[in-house]
């Protein structure tokens, strides 16, 4: 399969008429935003790194252009590496519309209209690159909403209609709604359509069931391996929203609302938008490329083996008392050769660590759940383009796992915790190699030896490749790591 296709930018929510006009009087709508500052971490030091912007960077390394020439845009033939702008705001601005916003499902029929449009300009009368005409949806907050209408509702699109989409990619997007100072946007704000974010108003554009209480499913009408999340998790540099947003947050969406249920998702430390923003971002683009155009997706996920129990909490329990612990998991993963950017970051710092609790991990019936909540830790998609020696992936994964707390018969054992104590905590260092008969996967511990080492080779688990974790303390658990080739590769 061919792995360039069309990219439609459809670009987040306006509030006020003068955003509107603002939005309107620009030709890319932010995607063509870059930033020159990065928090270097959640403590607020700045250093200082060019990125030119989504658009730019996406026409300087893979040959996209836009399709604008002599004031106007393109309506005749053009290339397949074509990045277009979904322009929905327009009808809402005075000068050059009625005035009047679209509803979603309005922009998502136009959505639909658009993307035929452009299979008519790629492909003219061409009935071989018809039928394998597919374009890229990439979009900000809200305007992950249109794409998810378009693709879920069955009175904007059809079967047909939804497979002209390879793939979806959304950045800081409430899938789940807006939750502000602990409360869903009620249905009855209707000023400047803040109720999009209202889940039943969300449900009934995305066509999902009334008594649905989330409303972050894709309803089984699109892949979810093919629509990615990219979730912010730097509340602190947002606006005034913030204050209502609260932490776990990128200042506007909460964490837990910004993914789609079963999606691959990564965790960056952005905010919604703004000079920190996830859109100008390495981060976000380094994602962004990878899932797109890239061959190799790694899940990790986290078996969890053993817990051990500091000596007192040990001895309290044996001694019959009840003890309760909940645990964060935190992973950061990075490709080799990458200085300034990672792939994802969840860790306690910035709040988007995972947590379970113990009963989660090793008492489900208990819950009650069918199986232990074992702990995804990321979705990494990887480039064969981008190795610049053999054939190796190479990527790292900074792994902690750490607890809350303790509490021993109801009581928080405070004067037993050490703030900062991990019960594990290394950097794996991991290294795919693809052959005939499947992967070949190594890995290095690289706080105890060098990460270029050739290292240990990992254990086969079925379709999985597992690498045993252990510490000092008696932590025992497993690393377990499924690639999986994309886009008709083996």
């Amino acid at each position: 399969m061919r792995p360039f296709f069309p990219i439609i930018y459809v670009r987040g929510y306006a509030m006020r008429p003068s955003d509107i006009a603002e939005t309107v009087a620009t030709p890319y709508m932010g995607f063509n935003l870059g930033s020159t500052k990065v928090r270097q971490d959640w403590r607020g030091s700045v250093i200082r790194h060019i990125f030119e912007s989504p658009l730019i960077r996406l026409m300087k390394e893979y040959g996209y252009r836009d399709v604008y020439q002599d004031g106007r845009e393109l309506t005749g033939p053009i290339d397949e590496k074509s990045v277009l702008i979904y322009r929905y705001y327009e009808a809402a601005d005075r000068d050059l519309g009625t005035g009047r916003r679209l509803s979603i499902l309005e922009a998502a029929a136009g959505l639909k209209k658009l993307i035929h449009q452009l299979r008519d300009q790629v492909c003219g009368d061409d009935a071989v690159k018809r039928a394998d005409f597919r374009v890229y949806l990439v979009a900000h907050s809200m305007g992950g909403l249109v794409c998810r209408a378009f693709l879920q509702n069955d009175a904007v699109s059809s079967p047909a209609d939804r497979r002209l989409v390879d793939k979806v990619f959304t950045y800081a997007t409430p899938h789940n709604g807006i939750d502000l100072a602990g409360a869903n946007v009620p249905a009855i704000l209707g000023l400047w359509d803040m109720n999009n974010f209202n889940r039943d108003r969300m449900a009934e554009y995305l066509g999902l069931p009334d008594d649905a209480p989330r409303v972050d499913s894709l309803n089984g009408r699109f892949p979810v391996e093919r629509f990615f999340c990219l979730v912010g998790t730097n509340h602190r540099d947002y606006g005034i929203a913030r204050l209502a947003a609260g932490d776990m947050s990128d200042g506007l969406v909460r964490i837990e609302n910004a993914t789609v249920r079963g999606a691959p998702r990564a965790f960056v430390y952005r905010s919604h938008s703004g000079p920190y923003g996830i859109v100008n971002s390495e981060e976000g683009y380094q994602n962004l490329v990878r899932f797109l155009f890239g061959d190799l997706c790694v899940t990790g996920s986290l078996d969890c083996i053993h817990l051990p129990l500091p000596p007192s909490i040990r001895r309290a329990h044996e001694h019959g008392q009840r003890v309760r612990a909940a645990y964060y998991f935190e992973a950061t993963v990075a490709p080799r050769g990458a200085f300034m950017f990672k792939l994802n970051e969840r860790r306690i710092e910035t709040q988007s660590a995972v947590l379970r609790r113990f009963d989660e991990l090793f008492a489900p019936a208990g819950m009650p759940l069918e199986a232990p909540r074992s702990p995804v830790l990321f979705s990494a998609f990887l480039d064969s383009r981008q190795i610049t020696v053999g054939r190796t992936f190479v990527f790292s994964v900074d792994l902690a796992v750490s607890t809350t707390g303790y509490t021993v018969d109801g009581a928080m054992a405070r004067r037993r915790h050490i703030p900062g104590e991990h019960l594990f905590r290394n950097t794996v260092t991991v290294r795919a190699t693809p052959g005939e008969d499947g992967w070949n996967v190594r890995y290095v511990m690289a706080d105890d030896q060098w990460g270029e080492t050739r290292g240990r080779m990992a254990e086969r688990d079925g379709e999985d490749w597992v690498i045993p974790l252990q510490s000092a303390k008696g932590f025992a658990g497993r690393l377990r790591l499924k690639p999986r080739r994309r886009d008709g590769h083996s």
